[in-house]
């Protein structure tokens, strides 16, 4: 990547978008397995579809037709997503050890005592950065299992306590996203303890596959969502990618529910980590990861490795990629705390608000119009985005805002 625009908003586009009647469209992903997931998760004490927000005042402001924001704080008390990854994966995971499928159980029959005795005590280990480590913790603990999660360097101290506060044993490596994954692996291996991680490597594959068809169920959720507000569906969708496992498993849903004509979608990624766009800029069919320093304040995408799964989904029907430096996110935190009008207020924390901090640069700046004309963003687009997370790091949530950490460059002024 260009040093000399590393603090810039970059975009590519596919020349190899599939949308004839010949693409490989995602079978783990079509609306039969959607509704399996969606029944799984319904059966769980307490699960809530959370709100899909409509800014009507911004989307006035910013040019475009409608905004809606899938508000992730709400579900349950996670503050994120990732929930829906791992209790699907981990449900899959016993059912499967019980021999019998996830559409005759529930989340409640598999926290029984019975099934507690036949399967006996097992330990789940995975790497994260905190909210897929929470997922993992939250879904052991209710079912009397135990958890293990090793994080990578920089991991914020609010993050890892939140996964001891619900059971888990949480450690800190000095090592990047990445080699946690590998060092995680090697702990399972050495005593016996079963991973459960949202990227894939030959042999481990159905588990990953599992975590996306968990995803899938806040695009499933948003598109249902959509319909009961008199929406078919929307122009453009913007997902956020770290791995690929929520944005493919998001987007492999909507490629199935829309066939051909699905909503334009745009990746994003924060600048150091962009492993798709750098897969999409060499173009050879391959994913290709980003080595190094993988800083990002959006720490849940702070990740150089594609899951493969994830990146063909990707790969074949995603249209636009977008490297995001930290302050593109840190603007959409301020402007989805500090709401137009009436438009309701979301707390959306690093990973979460880099999709909103995205579409008001490019309505707003001069200097990514090309973008912006390139996508068609126009005052027809309906826009959907995906908030994945609240203020998982609050103190940093509280300098961003209070402080104005990260602030927007002047791209535009004439010095420039």
């Amino acid at each position: 990547m260009n040093l000399l625009h590393e603090n810039k908003i970059q975009a590519i586009f596919s020349k190899n978008m599939h949308r004839d009647k010949k693409a490989n469209y995602p079978e783990f992903l079509r609306e039969e397995e959607l509704q399996k997931v969606r029944t799984f998760h319904e059966t769980i004490k307490d699960y809530n579809i959370t709100p899909l927000v409509e800014l009507k005042n911004l989307a006035s402001e910013l040019g475009v037709k409608n905004i809606f924001v899938k508000d992730e704080s709400k579900r349950m008390d996670l503050n994120s997503f990732k929930m829906l990854g791992a209790s699907y994966a981990i449900g899959k995971f016993l059912c499967q050890k019980l021999g019998i499928d996830i559409e005759d159980t529930s989340f409640e029959e598999l926290k029984s005592s019975e099934v507690r005795k036949t399967i006996g005590e097992i330990t789940f280990i995975t790497c994260s950065d905190g909210n897929h480590g929470r997922g993992v913790a939250w879904t052991a603990r209710k079912l009397g299992q135990k958890a293990v999660v090793y994080l990578p360097k920089g991991a914020a101290f609010r993050r890892v306590q939140a996964i001891k506060d619900l059971g888990a044993e949480a450690k800190v490596t000095d090592l990047n996203y990445d080699d946690t994954v590998r060092y995680a692996l090697q702990k399972a291996e050495d005593n016996g303890w079963q991973m459960v991680q949202d990227t894939s490597w030959e042999g481990y594959t159905e588990i990953p596959m599992w975590i996306m068809q968990g995803y899938s169920a806040m695009g499933y959720e948003a598109t249902q969502q959509l319909i009961d507000l008199g929406i078919p569906k929307p122009t453009h969708v913007f997902l956020q990618a770290g791995v690929g496992a929520m944005a493919g498993g998001v987007l492999g849903a909507y490629v199935n529910l829309y066939k051909e004509n699905h909503p334009v979608v745009t990746i994003m990624e924060p600048t150091n980590a962009a492993c798709m766009f750098k897969s999409a800029s060499i173009n050879d069919g391959s994913p290709h990861k980003v080595d190094g320093n993988l800083h990002s304040i959006m720490a849940g995408l702070a990740c150089g490795e594609p899951i493969p799964m994830g990146f063909e989904i990707i790969r074949d029907f995603a249209y636009c990629y977008c490297t995001c430096p930290d302050y593109v996110t840190a603007r959409g935190m301020r402007i989805l705390a500090n709401p137009l009008g009436q438009d309701e207020k979301i707390v959306s924390g690093e990973s979460g608000a880099v999709g909103i901090g995205l579409l008001s640069i490019l309505m707003q700046k001069k200097h990514v119009e090309p973008i912006k004309k390139q996508l068609k963003l126009d005052k027809n687009s309906i826009v959907l985005l995906f908030s994945t997370e609240g203020d998982t790091d609050p103190i940093n949530y509280r300098d961003i805002l209070w402080d104005g950490m990260y602030e927007l460059p002047c791209f535009d002024c004439e010095s420039h």
